[in-house]
């Protein structure tokens, strides 16, 4: 909607389009209240956000300039008596820092591809401009990207595989002069990136959706799932001993799995089964590490390692009641939708806000775009915000308002302590970490810290299924809380896991062909504001794997302002609507509520 359109009343003016401002926006909207959800970025969600390839590297660009502040405004003159002006901030750098770009793909394609049948018409096809290739540690990103602007190809129909199925014995091995004949697999170069750049969706933050977890549970009862699509996570790794396995987790996965000796199996079923339910035995061990608790269990190394890292994700000195019941909420989420614990959205986590603002926008609210608001106008006397104020000039009336944190100007900040980082790395690789008979592959990994002092770092791997790269690709997302810049903290695990100019005795790895590293702000920190009674303040995303810190954001500010409606109703399915008033269950069961690929 045009600025000039803009109604100058609303019941909740929210600024800002990241996950917990979209659910918050979808909850008032579906009770009738009136919205007006604005963000002065030209995209949706903010930190939560995916990018093409494309756009990733403006963005990238965006971030190395130099801020442009708005020129602001004196807009005293809209003030009445006993009212004051709060400025917020006109500027949106300080949450991303030390962004640091690597290319270790050949510039272009090393052969014209005219003798593959698949390959793409490359005649008709605008090059790419000013290939940024980058292999030394102190290059940054800040050449000019250009944009190009050919639709890619449809995706190639991928053949349904069976997971986990066993080579035939009588199948033939190849022969040496055999695998000479079949040609070498051609090396993806930076420029079939840039063009095949719509094929990728890059999360500018990593997580999962646990099955059981609040942000499907409110998908499922808000019915907002029907505007999306997930896939299951199919595998949880880990890292140990240089070597990439594969965790048994679920009762069939330890039963089949080659790790584990026959004692090993029965041991770790008898202590899931013993995880359900709480003990005195268990409550004995509180305040103590987790592994201490799991070392008396007489478990041995291999179980131990998997349960902490891999089952429970939490660290050696972990209070016992923590890793228990991180350990009962893992476990609680296995079979719901698959053998793992997680979903994951096709196309990428930025789907999900903008999925919220869709159910926002059905209901009435009223969403722009490049719209920034630049304060808020205050009744001295109650200490509420009546109204905001936009760079044009326009003062827009409002019961309430919800500002996301980079809005906040400085001066209204009360930081008790320096805002925490986290670490985080993309990158594109040519292969599986490890590989399986399936290409249908979504995993989640753990990795230990690789030395003294060195946070633990999770890893999720996607494959081209998951619509987030293009074929013969993976995209892999690294996190940790942040100890110094991303690329000392994620660097290490990176030239140990793939191949890389850094990287030694790494033949057999998946090589790095692009990646990115960056600091992104922790969400989690406690902060507080000085600001009216009646505005509420919400974070980015925090370092955790799951969403909960967003989703109880959002329903929390809802309940200050509307205790007694219901947090995001069901909305009714379209052909469930019934014009006699008459009421009609919506939905259908819960379980066949989420879309799921298998």
């Amino acid at each position: 909607m045009a600025a000039e359109e803009l109604p100058s009343e609303f019941d909740v003016v929210i600024l800002g389009t990241g996950l917990a401002e979209s659910v918050v926006a979808a909850a008032f909207s579906r009770v009738g209240q009136r919205v007006l959800h604005l963000d002065r970025r030209s995209y949706y969600a903010a930190n939560w956000a995916s990018f093409t390839f494309n756009s990733l590297l403006s963005w990238i660009q965006q971030h190395h300039e130099e801020p442009q502040p708005e020129e602001l405004h004196d807009w005293s003159s809209l003030l009445e008596e006993g009212e004051e002006l709060i400025y917020l901030s006109n500027t949106d750098s300080a949450s991303v820092r030390n962004l640091q770009v690597f290319c270790f793909t050949s510039e272009e394609d090393e052969e014209e591809e005219a003798q593959s049948p698949d390959a793409p018409n490359t005649t008709e096809e605008e090059s790419a401009g000013d290939a940024v290739k980058e292999t030394s540690e102190t290059e940054s990103a800040d050449s000019k990207y250009e944009e190009t602007n050919q639709k890619p190809e449809e995706e190639e129909e991928q053949a349904s595989q069976t997971e986990g199925e066993e080579p035939e014995a009588d199948q033939p091995t190849p022969t040496a002069a055999q695998s000479q004949s079949e040609p070498t697999k051609k090396k993806i170069s930076y420029a079939q990136l840039v063009k095949e750049g719509r094929r990728f969706n890059i999360d500018l933050v990593s997580k999962l959706l646990y099955s059981r977890g609040s942000l499907v549970d409110l998908l499922i009862k808000s019915n907002v799932s029907r505007y999306a699509e997930f896939k299951n996570v199919t595998r949880i790794l880990t890292y140990r001993h240089g070597q990439v396995e594969q965790v048994p987790c679920s009762r069939a996965d330890v039963f089949a799995s080659r790790q584990l000796s026959v004692v090993e199996k029965r041991k770790l079923m008898r202590y899931l089964t013993s995880c359900v339910e709480e003990t005195e035995e268990q409550r004995a061990y509180n305040g103590r590490p987790y592994l201490e608790f799991l070392c008396d269990q007489q478990l041995g190394n291999n179980l131990q390692h998997f349960l902490l890292h891999s089952i429970a994700m939490v660290t050696e000195d972990t209070p016992t009641e923590e890793g228990l019941a991180s350990t009962r909420h893992f476990l609680r989420c296995l079979g719901r939708y698959g053998n793992t614990p997680f979903l994951f959205p096709v196309y990428g986590l930025g789907e999900i806000p903008q999925c919220f603002c869709r159910m926002c926008a059905v209901f009435g609210g009223i969403y722009c775009l490049r719209h920034s608001v630049t304060c808020l106008l205050v009744e001295k006397e109650t200490n509420r915000c009546k109204a905001v104020i936009d760079s044009r000039g326009q003062r827009i009336s409002c019961s309430h308002c919800v500002v996301e944190d980079g809005f906040v100007g400085a001066d209204r900040k009360r930081l008790a302590t320096p805002t925490r980082f986290l670490s985080r790395a993309v990158l594109i690789t040519d292969g599986s970490i490890l590989p399986s008979n399936s290409d249908q592959q979504v995993s989640m990994v753990t990795v230990p810290p690789v030395a003294a002092g060195c946070p633990t770092v999770k890893m999720v791997e996607l494959c081209p299924s998951t619509m987030t790269c293009m074929p013969g690709t993976h995209l892999v997302h690294l996190t940790c809380q942040s100890v110094g810049s991303a690329f000392e903290d994620l660097s290490p695990v990176v030239t140990r896991m793939f191949r890389t100019p850094q990287s030694h005795d790494q033949e057999k790895n998946p090589s790095v062909l692009w990646c990115l590293y960056f600091n992104m702000a922790d969400g989690s920190g406690v902060k507080g504001h000085d600001l009216p009674s009646n505005v509420f303040v919400t974070f980015g995303p925090d370092g955790a794997l799951s969403h909960e810190h967003a989703v109880s954001q959002a329903e929390s500010i809802f309940k200050k302002i509307l205790p007694e409606e219901d947090f995001c109703p069901p909305a009714p399915n379209p052909e469930d609507i019934i014009y006699d008033g008459e009421n009609t269950s919506t939905g259908g069961e819960e379980e066949q509520s989420l879309q799921t690929e298998e």
